[in-house]
């Protein structure tokens, strides 16, 4: 077994319980989340609760017992209660509610049966929790409550690798003040705490360590995780960050903190709908462009509802002491949407954008597919009204992976670990050794990171495409020796209605089309779409549209070019072949800096990725002609000849499909 998984748990299981630290000691990862998803599936096939909800409540009371008797002793209450001398509502409850005096009080109940909970405790005997470290509790806490439980919050839990490289990135020294005002199980303070006395060579830590999370199982289980690594330390509320009246409870008399990090909740679908909350924010008005001008205006329209990662965003800066530091979370549909681009405006306004990190997309997986970014940021020391301007400087870094596959499997069939490129940029030996590099942002509206990376050919590639020239599809538009037009969408109610193909996304691998003939349709809707689209043998599919099939190209055919191709498509059609044949273009956009080029440029909204007009951007070698290349081409030529060939051989002897 690895990473905890039973040989032959199902797909469900894995994801809800995998974790993305390895084994450290007897008590790791592996052996507590084996314990908990033993304990969870106790609970839900025995206990009298039936909601996952209120189990995984009934489970961090649970824990919080076990740590608080390792911890603070009463084990002789206990054995009273394992031996059913004495109920859980008399020995259990007033134990926590002195342990954790305000997160616990003597009229909390169990909502499972005591046979139920003293099972329970059975499971859980053999693990000592206080002993083992707090991101290894934090960690098997995060993947039993899972994706299914916290999603819909939109709560998804931070990989410790990225956390350790976010609490880096800003350093938090020892007399700082540090705040997380949505803290989870507590792992960017928890790391902070580590942090801060690693630099403080044995001296106090005089800064506070503050986090609020509203959930209250979160908050109390870390509680209870930052008891043990940080002490009495931490100070934890169980409040709404975003209401007005948290800031003033939270900040105390120094009303603001040094640093601030945080992962928060985000989506559209738990979007912040109270009146008295959104009218505290300034990014909660209606921001309008007026037509000609770059500036963004304030209007005093108060919208009706704003994503919560937005307002946490204007949240932290406001919580920011002058010439304090951010590392927030923030889904990447905000770093390369224009019609957010006040978001930036407005916080350029407050201060300077320091860094910027890219995260794979795999970071959140299981949990959600969303895309998202680290925006780091340093407030001003007063506030101005700030016009980007073209030597604006950021540090970048681009993670293409974060220790985990998009199930949440943290080890290969054969043993070995995923790659966590988060780890290589936790060293503090500079900037470019750590992985970071400095960038002009040339798109003031444009933050997503992998967008400013420069083109970078491996020694094969440089070898291959020696005495190239390097042109951009944009110029090769304008010199009109290719054109780029988009496919359509023709609707359902066509699919089936006849036996001209209608070229999807998903029909398109290996250069070659595979078409469902469920979606074809009738003569009619291909003359209609067949006078717009002009498809000819020698056409370039490119997919620019969608989750993850970016990039994929098909090369139309004598057997093949009467279709009707999808809107998520560019057609590419060259217009000059004595400059340029399609199959040196299609070579050209398949070499491997080049599809890394065109990732760069892909930006995602939530999950749908589309690359609209910077594939114009795209940069290629033009490889026509003779040259090292002109070898490679020519076979990659004939293979694609050759296939299309025995394809049309292959349908000729079988016959039309049929549908069963």
């Amino acid at each position: 077994m690895k990473a905890g998984r039973p040989k032959k748990a199902n797909p469900q299981e894995q994801t809800l319980f995998d974790c993305s630290v390895a084994t450290e000691h007897p008590g790791g990862v592996e052996s507590i989340a084996h314990a908990f998803k033993k304990l969870y599936y106790h609970l839900y096939t025995n206990s009298q609760a039936s909601r996952a909800e209120r189990i995984v409540s009934d489970l961090t009371l649970l824990l919080l017992a076990k740590l608080s008797i390792e911890v603070n002793g009463g084990r002789e209450t206990l054995e009273s209660f394992l031996s059913a001398k004495v109920s859980s509502q008399e020995a259990l409850i007033p134990l926590l509610s002195k342990a954790y005096p305000g997160q616990i009080d003597s009229q909390e109940r169990f909502s499972m049966g005591d046979e139920a909970l003293r099972e329970s405790f059975n499971i859980l005997s053999e693990l000592n929790l206080s002993a083992s470290p707090a991101h290894v509790l934090g960690d098997a806490f995060q993947s039993l409550i899972g994706p299914r439980l916290r999603g819909e919050k939109g709560q998804f839990f931070t990989p410790r690798s990225l956390v350790r490289a976010m609490v880096h990135r800003v350093a938090p020294q020892p007399g700082e003040s540090v705040l997380d005002p949505a803290c989870g199980t507590g792992g960017f303070l928890a790391e902070t705490h580590l942090f801060q006395v690693a630099a403080s060579d044995g001296k106090p830590l005089t800064g506070r360590l503050v986090g609020i999370d509203k959930d209250h199982d979160l908050f109390r289980i870390s509680s209870a995780l930052l008891r043990i690594t940080s002490g009495k330390r931490a100070e934890l509320f169980n409040n709404n960050s975003l209401d007005p009246d948290t800031a003033t409870l939270v900040a105390g008399p120094e009303r603001t903190f040094d640093v601030i990090l945080t992962n928060p909740p985000f989506g559209s679908k738990i979007g912040v709908r109270d009146a008295r909350i959104l009218r505290e924010y300034e990014l909660a008005y209606q921001w309008i462009q007026r037509r000609g001008e770059k500036q963004w205006q304030r209007t005093e329209g108060v919208s009706l509802t704003q994503d919560p990662q937005v307002l946490f965003l204007e949240q932290s800066v406001k919580l920011l002491k002058p010439g304090g530091r951010l590392g927030i979370v923030l889904p990447e549909g905000l770093y390369g949407n224009k019609r957010t681009a006040y978001i930036w405006q407005w916080l350029r306004s407050k201060g300077k954008i320091t860094a910027l990190l890219d995260c794979p997309r795999t970071t959140f997986q299981p949990g959600t597919d969303t895309k998202t970014n680290v925006l780091f940021f340093e407030k001003s020391s007063h506030a101005e009204r700030v016009t980007p301007d073209s030597n604006e400087q950021v540090q970048v870094a681009v993670a293409l992976h974060c220790g985990h596959d998009r199930r949440g499997r943290t080890h290969y069939q054969d043993g070995t670990s995923y790659p966590d490129d988060f780890a290589s940029l936790c060293t503090a030996d500079g900037v470019e050794k750590s992985g970071w590099r400095t960038v002009r942002i040339k798109h003031s509206d444009y933050l997503v990171p992998r967008y400013y990376l420069d083109r970078k050919l491996s020694r094969e590639e440089e070898s291959l495409v020696d005495g190239a020239k390097f042109v951009c599809l944009g110029e090769l538009k304008e010199r009109k020796i290719i054109s780029i037009r988009k496919g359509h969408e023709v609707g359902s109610h066509a699919y089936g209605t006849g036996d001209y193909p209608f070229v999807r996304t998903s029909d398109v691998n290996n250069y070659e089309i595979s078409v469902d003939p469920t979606n074809a349709v009738s003569e009619t809707v291909y003359e209609e779409y067949a006078r717009q689209q002009k498809l000819e043998p020698g056409d370039i599919l490119m997919v620019v549209d969608g989750r993850y099939r970016i990039g994929a190209m098909a090369l139309l055919s004598e057997s093949n070019y009467r279709c009707v191709v999808q809107s998520h498509f560019r057609i590419i059609s060259i217009t000059k072949q004595q400059m340029l044949t399609p199959f040196e273009l299609m070579y050209s956009l398949s070499l491997p800096a080049v599809k890394m080029q065109l990732r760069n440029l892909v930006f995602v909204q939530s999950t749908l990725g589309t690359l609209g007009n910077r594939l114009l951007e795209l940069e290629i070698p033009l490889l026509h002609g003779d040259g090292p290349w002109a070898e490679r081409v020519k076979l990659f030529q004939n293979l694609l000849v050759k296939r299309d060939a025995s394809l049309s051989q292959l349908q000729r002897m079988m016959g039309p499909e049929c549908e069963l």
